[in-house]
């Protein structure tokens, strides 16, 4: 039920609409009455009505007054101007307010209907889309954490199954400019922490995204990336700022979870080339800072800053970083391949319903358009050819069990028409149902 507040300083003139408003939309409005502006702001702040029919000339603050405070407080609010004047001065001064109707005084019962009956159906539309929105943004929480991975993998590996950077860097509104790598190593060893390396994952990712605007990777192998964005351009190269980041990061992780850890960070880069050197940097500095939360600012490496280091040199310790490498394209092809498979077992599961490919890259929490194409890259057709022949495999199976009659058999492999499903298994098979049956007695 909708609230609609009528605001006239006339008790005639309220009791009358309330009547037109009960009599032709019963049960859709509760109805609230207001005797001037004052009143009408107070119950407007107390009660949240969705429609406001407010007279022009009321005692005290006028009509449009009171719309300018109850808009301010309301802004979704539909506004309905009343008045005995049939003045265009009034309605043009009220467009700005946001006024969506003029209603002349007496107005008629079939107008008054006709209007609130629009105004429903706004309202209803407007709930509609918000609860549309709500839903988007509740998979979209789901789903950023995924995506923020998977761009942050793509900087850190070439060629990750074709993907798009540009596109997902647009869709998290992450331009790729002005960041710098850091990399969090882990000793190898793993010497029995207070905590899980989940816990550890969730302490890192809180304190760099509570520092600035960042993308951080899942845990491979032994460390994790973080491409943390400088703060302004005005922070010029952001060396000093950066390894203070970096010995905060690791005094927090020690703090927190008892883990000790090694930062490594990268050079000041932009675009995806320049983001994945920076890692590079990252894994080579982060090798090089083993004191408990040491931190290893590359461009120090490579001008020969580093206490004992040469200009040029960097750790013989390259095996930690091939082998990083390898865990990734090892576990992008692992979480791939688990992704196939769990998509083609729900087919197999579901192919007998009306079965969409929205609905089965929801199930592997994949974006459609892109869970198409890993799906054709990796299964070798696309997801309605596969779900066709699942459903035509299925449909030779009864046939030739000869217990349904073919209608049966279509409707049982999830086809609604029996003449569609009759040219798509004769396109599939070579021939007709009938004649398969014929041949396969």
């Amino acid at each position: 039920m909708y609230r609609l507040l009528i605001a006239d300083d006339e008790a005639l003139e309220r009791e009358g609409l309330e009547w037109i408003v009960r009599r032709m939309l019963p049960d859709t409005f509760e109805i609230l009455h207001a005797e001037n502006g004052r009143q009408a702001i107070e119950l407007a702040d107390e009660r949240r009505p969705h429609i406001v029919f407010m007279d022009v000339q009321m005692p005290g603050i006028q009509g449009l007054d009171a719309l300018k405070e109850i808009r301010a407080m309301l802004p979704e609010a539909k506004f309905v101007l009343v008045t005995a004047y049939d003045s265009f001065a009034y309605a043009k001064e009220a467009i700005p307010l946001g006024v969506r109707d003029y209603i002349v005084k007496p107005a008629g019962r079939e107008q008054i209907a006709a209007l609130l009956n629009k105004l429903v159906e706004e309202l209803e539309k407007e709930k509609g889309r918000r609860a549309e929105q709500l839903e988007l943004k509740n998979r979209v929480s789901t789903l950023q954490p995924l995506v923020e991975n998977e761009l942050a993998l793509m900087l850190m590996v070439d060629q990750v199954l074709d993907a798009d950077i540009g596109q997902l860097s647009e869709w998290l509104d992450f331009p790729l400019e002005d960041c710098r790598c850091f990399v969090a190593a882990f000793p190898s060893h793993e010497p029995a922490p207070a905590t899980d390396r989940r816990t550890l994952f969730e302490t890192i990712r809180r304190f760099a995204k509570s520092n600035g605007q960042c993308l951080v990777s899942s845990i491979l192998e032994h460390h994790l990336a973080i491409f943390l964005k400088r703060p302004s351009p005005q922070a010029g190269e952001w060396k000093e700022e950066a390894v203070r980041f970096a010995q905060r990061l690791g005094e927090t992780v020690r703090a927190q979870t008892g883990w000790d850890i090694s930062v490594g960070i990268g050079s000041l880069s932009s675009g995806a080339e320049g983001l994945r050197n920076s890692y590079f940097e990252a894994v080579f500095a982060s090798t090089l800072s083993r004191k408990e939360g040491g931190a290893s600012l590359f461009d120090d490496l490579r001008q020969g800053k580093a206490e004992g280091l040469p200009p040029g040199s960097f750790s013989e310790d390259r095996g930690y970083v091939l082998s990083a490498l390898i865990r990734i394209r090892e576990m992008r092809e692992e979480q791939t391949s688990s992704v196939i498979d769990r998509s083609k077992a729900y087919i197999k599961q579901r192919f007998a319903e009306e079965l969409s490919l929205e609905e089965v890259a929801n199930h592997v929490h994949l974006n459609p358009f892109y869970f198409s194409k890993v799906f054709k890259q990796h299964v070798g057709e696309t997801f309605i050819d596969f779900l066709t022949g699942v459903r035509i495999d299925r449909a030779k199976q009864l046939i030739e069990e000869d217990r349904l009659s073919f209608k049966e058999v279509c409707y049982e492999v999830g086809y609604k028409d029996p003449n569609y499903f009759s040219r798509v298994f004769k396109k599939v098979t070579g021939v007709a149902p009938s004649e398969y049956r014929v041949r396969n007695p």
